[in-house]
């Protein structure tokens, strides 16, 4: 048996009870729509803006902590889906991320490399002549501020989730090229 059988750390967590009406809202992305292209990325091709979006959200249960958002594209052809962004230790007292501000948050926020392998947020970009791709952004209101460097994986960021949520919301947009 090996050291990582007995690490009580890796124990899956039973979720907190998830409470709430907890809402994600964007002024110019409404659910089921198309991305414009503020939100699409400038690299390989694209051209788009590459502008971290403006969310805001209300509803949140009264014990949060602090807040984690995520932009996943479970569409891309990689097998595991694509992660765009992934902010966390958002604190509890703000309600909102401003537009075009990933990279640039401050307040303890912290940000993890997407899977393009650049820091903080990247826009919306599917392969030409795919099907529309969703692009699923989602707020995670948590009992705790999370005790992680931003040089993790989302998958390390998602598991650490674990026994923390204490209400979602999420907000789907597409985008085809």
């Amino acid at each position: 048996m090996n050291d990582l059988a007995q690490n009580t750390y890796l124990d899956v967590r039973n979720p907190a009870q998830v409470q709430g009406d907890m809402v994600l809202t964007c002024d110019d992305i409404g659910e089921g729509s198309t991305l414009s292209n503020d939100y699409i990325a400038n690299i390989w091709g694209y051209t788009g803006g590459n502008i971290s979006p403006n969310l805001k959200w209300q509803n949140a249960p009264k014990d949060t902590q602090s807040f984690v958002i995520t932009m996943y594209d479970p569409d891309a052809p990689t097998g595991s889906g694509f992660w765009h962004w992934n902010a966390f230790n958002i604190p509890a007292d703000l309600h909102q991320l401003p537009k075009g501000k990933s990279n640039n948050f401050g307040n303890g926020i912290l940000e993890l490399k997407n899977d393009a392998g650049l820091d903080g947020f990247i826009g919306a970009f599917p392969p030409k002549g795919d099907k529309p791709h969703r692009y699923i952004f989602t707020l995670y209101a948590l009992n705790q501020k999370l005790d992680l460097g931003n040089n993790i994986s989302p998958a390390v960021l998602g598991f650490n989730l674990n026994g923390k949520v204490l209400a979602t919301a999420s907000l789907t947009a597409y985008y085809s090229w």
